[in-house]
């Protein structure tokens, strides 16, 4: 098994640089699995917020040959569970798919204070077969 530790240049650094935003591990004939940190978002309301860190984890995932529809399990944590409505929404529009594995969090802050949401997740890439050297026999 094999564990790549990364921040992509296609996605926001992280916001203290003491952490990786994906860790890829691999599974010997069977893909990988990638294991997103918590993502936050600048913007004026749970909304806007929500949107920003579903664009930072597509960019993520894709930077690693995964996308939305990958994701097999998300946590979220909320700083008002009351907004979980307008965080569904946003929620529905990305993840169009059968739903993940989810947790759903309230916290009574996060660690950037204006942050109202913070989203992990862990997405399933499938094996791409090793292109072959030579034809096969006919």
């Amino acid at each position: 098994m094999q564990i790549t530790l990364d921040n992509p240049p296609s996605a926001p650094g992280p916001a203290n640089g003491y952490y990786s935003q994906v860790a890829r591990v691999e599974l010997p004939g069977a893909g990988a699995l990638l294991y997103l940190s918590g993502q936050v978002a600048d913007g004026a309301d749970l909304t806007e917020q929500s949107r920003g860190v579903f664009e930072t984890i597509d960019a993520l995932l894709r930077a690693h040959g995964a996308g939305l529809a990958d994701i097999i399990n998300i946590r979220t944590y909320l700083t008002d569970i009351t907004q979980l409505p307008a965080y569904g929404a946003v929620r529905a529009q990305y993840l169009t798919g059968a739903p993940p594995t989810s947790m759903t969090f309230e916290v009574s802050r996060l660690f950037k204070p204006e942050a109202l949401i913070e989203i992990e997740v862990v997405a399933a890439v499938t094996a791409v077969p090793a292109p072959r050297d030579a034809p096969g026999p006919e």
